[in-house]
């Protein structure tokens, strides 16, 4: 039987699951049972640090407004995760790619090849962000299950010395990357189903709170109405035909109308929306947005509510 007894000194994603014991014994679907039941307990253990991750992510809007960026710093998984996290940004809510930014250790090879000795060189995760201009506005969010890797606390370490807020996601309590942090999200998965793999349970964990900070941050900035996304990119065909669709399910106005709007907007899906809901021209839809800090509900409140 194995140990049950927390060793202190062991990193909890380096401790020996329990619930796991012979798992190499059991039949596919036991396994698969198994990985299912751990699965299950991760977004308990993210709701136990929603108030943590609130603090956060009140930085990273704070920052946008003042145009400020996010970076997310982490190696192997969890900067695969990073990386993901910030590409997905610009085609979902239009806006640049330097505005929220994923760096891995050992570079863009490492997204598609293990590359385990880079996140000991503390030295290029700081040449890293110096070649990417970081700076006091900006929000610096490492991201380690273990915490100990060099890559991640000596960029840490170096965000924290030019004055910028700085953050930590870790799976261990006793995490390094939190000596320098300001914000600390410990969120405790326990063991692994496999010791060790951290690709598993705390990268679940990891990729449901990346998703919270920047989805969050996004709607707080007027990329969201209601639970639409509305500031999409149509840079291509698909996107066009879903920039038409969205300003004439939201407004209420034909697909023609949606159309001839889509057009005037000059591809602005926002603009285009209260163009067809209020009846007016672009210049005042963009006057309305302006008002509304990017906005369209609150846009609309400063117009005194979408027309009859």
């Amino acid at each position: 039987m194995p140990n049950e007894h927390v060793n202190d000194s062991i990193p909890t994603t380096e401790q020996q699951n329990p619930a796991s014991y012979r798992i190499d014994t059991k039949s596919t679907l036991e396994i698969l049972r198994i990985i299912n039941d751990q699965d299950k307990t991760v977004p308990f253990a993210v709701e136990k640090v929603l108030p943590e991750i609130t603090a956060l992510v009140d930085t990273v809007v704070a920052a946008f407004k003042n145009n400020g960026r996010l970076f997310y710093i982490g190696s192997g998984t969890s900067g695969r995760l990073g990386v993901l996290d910030a590409s997905e940004c610009p085609p979902t809510y239009g806006v640049s790619t330097e505005m929220v930014q994923g760096i891995i250790a050992g570079g863009e090879p490492a997204l598609t090849r293990s590359k385990e000795g880079a996140e000991d060189d503390g030295e290029a995760g700081i040449a890293e962000l110096k070649k990417r201009n970081f700076s006091n506005a900006d929000v610096l969010v490492g991201i380690s299950a273990s915490g100990d890797a060099q890559y991640v606390v000596s960029a840490l370490r170096y965000g924290r010395s030019v004055g910028a807020v700085v953050g930590a996601i870790s799976c261990n309590r006793d995490s390094k990357a939190f000596e320098f942090a300001e914000h600390r999200i410990h969120v405790e998965v326990g063991p692994e189903i496999i010791a060790g793999s951290t690709r598993m349970k705390s990268g679940t964990a990891q990729k449901l709170i990346l998703n919270m900070i920047s989805t969050t941050a996004m709607i707080r900035i007027g990329k969201v109405y209601n639970n639409y996304m509305v500031d999409l990119c149509p840079l291509n065909a698909k996107l066009v035909r879903r920039a038409k669709r969205l300003i004439s399910q939201i407004s209420g106005c034909t697909e023609q109308k949606a159309e001839l709007v889509y057009g005037q907007s000059q591809g602005n899906v926002k603009a285009g929306i209260i163009m067809a809901m209020l009846k007016v021209d672009r210049k005042e839809a963009l006057l309305l947005l302006e008002k509304g800090q990017g906005s369209i509900n609150f846009a609309l409140d400063a117009h005194g509510g979408p027309a009859n």
